[in-house]
């Protein structure tokens, strides 16, 4: 007994981490959207007062107001924890624009049991009222949201309350609302893209062709082996044959590092010139960090925007096959490596062909990349949905 409880201790701490994933959520394709210490990939909007505490963004004074994702997303499955008091108002919206009224450009999930109309908890203002009834507990409570296209579930603790459908928006950002009088807090927010189809079949290199570099000293080996995408030497890369402009993509990447000092260098690029040789913004593979500090990465490090912003963090190791998820809309693009926040960036420069001198918003390419004679990457489980 007495080796017992530590270990049920031991137990119950781990499952009571809060703003985390499992390795089975980020190889499932989850992404965290609140790190659980920082606003990072969070804008408030309205002249908000948003705030991190114990682990949770919070609001409680200032002009009725909210809190947006910098991201935008469509379909997806999108799972969170709030606290508010019995009497408190509150939302979520969903699939909202920056400009203009989150509730009408997108929509709003509502947290108020005391709607004059009737949209109350479980349901969605000026849309759906729950079908079944949901109260506010003044505890933490759990939203559960599936979007896909223009179908709607709604589970509150569990519990459907709403099952419909609409049209309206397709596409756009998550925010949390604040309205004045009462605090109200947030945690857990994670999201799973939905509706990605593979771009690679695990078989062979049906739908890429190779691209080599000028002049090449050492031209890159691609093969399949193991259901991954394999390659060696370099330099070159190898693209897609269709093209993207606003997409969702996930992949599983391995740096296969030959010893110590040996960290693979490569990237994922994105809205590339087709035939160009890595061209196209670039999302960095290199897993090397100074001074034993993940958040020291050489060379912007693997989920930094090349050339644009490092990463935050490097999180994965050489040798270890981590996911990658890449979100483009726009002039903004943000990336996760294993679920947790890495960059998130703005292109603020004028519009043009090529994304090493302007913003290029139009479809492209997707390439993975052979950056010289050391390169081993394998690379599997590619897959990508085109925002609307």
């Amino acid at each position: 007994m007495k080796l017992l409880i530590p270990l049920l201790l031991g137990a119950s701490v781990l499952c009571a981490q809060h703003n985390t994933l499992t390795p089975k959520e980020a190889a499932e394709g989850w992404i965290l959207l609140f790190d659980g210490e920082t606003m990072f990939g969070w804008t408030p909007e309205m002249g908000g007062q948003w705030r991190v505490e114990n682990g949770a963004l919070v609001a409680d004074s200032g002009p009725q107001n909210w809190l947006r994702t910098n991201s935008a997303f469509g379909d997806y499955v999108l799972k969170m924890d709030f606290r508010i008091p019995k009497e408190g108002n509150s939302g979520i919206f969903l699939r909202s624009a920056r400009e203009g009224q989150p509730h009408v450009t997108g929509y709003e999930l509502q947290i108020f049991d005391n709607q004059p109309q009737g949209f109350n908890t479980g349901g969605v203002v000026n849309h759906f009222k729950a079908t079944d009834p949901a109260k506010l507990t003044g505890d933490w409570q759990t939203y559960e949201i599936e979007l896909s296209g223009d179908h709607w579930l709604v589970k509150l603790d569990g519990k459907r309350t709403l099952w419909a459908r609409d049209r309206k928006s397709l596409v756009g950002h998550i925010g949390l609302q604040f309205n004045p009088g009462l605090k109200v807090e947030f945690r857990n927010i994670k999201l799973k893209p939905l509706g990605l189809q593979p771009l690679f079949n695990g078989k062979d290199l049906r739908g890429w062709r190779e691209v080599d570099a000028p002049k090449p000293k050492e031209k890159p080996v691609w093969s399949v082996r193991n259901g991954a995408i394999n390659v060696v030497k370099g330099p070159g890369h190898l693209e897609t044959e269709a093209q993207y402009a606003d997409f969702v993509m996930q992949l599983d990447i391995r740096t296969n590092a030959q010893g110590p000092d040996h960290h693979p260098n490569s990237g994922v690029f994105f809205r590339g010139t087709p035939g160009v040789h890595w061209s196209g913004y670039e999302s960095q593979i290199r897993n090397e960090y100074k001074a034993g500090d993940r958040t020291q990465p050489v060379d912007f490090g693997t989920g930094g925007i090349y050339h644009r912003q490092p990463t935050r963090k490097v999180i994965p190791n050489d040798n270890e096959y981590f996911t990658k998820t890449i979100v483009a809309r726009g002039r903004h693009m943000a990336v996760w490596i294993n679920g947790y926040p890495v960059s998130d960036w703005e292109d603020d420069r004028p519009e043009g062909d090529n994304a090493r001198e302007n913003a290029r918003l139009k479809a492209g390419t997707f390439s993975l990349q052979a950056h010289d004679p050391t390169t081993n990457l394998d690379f599997r489980n590619i897959r990508v949905v085109k925002l609307p």
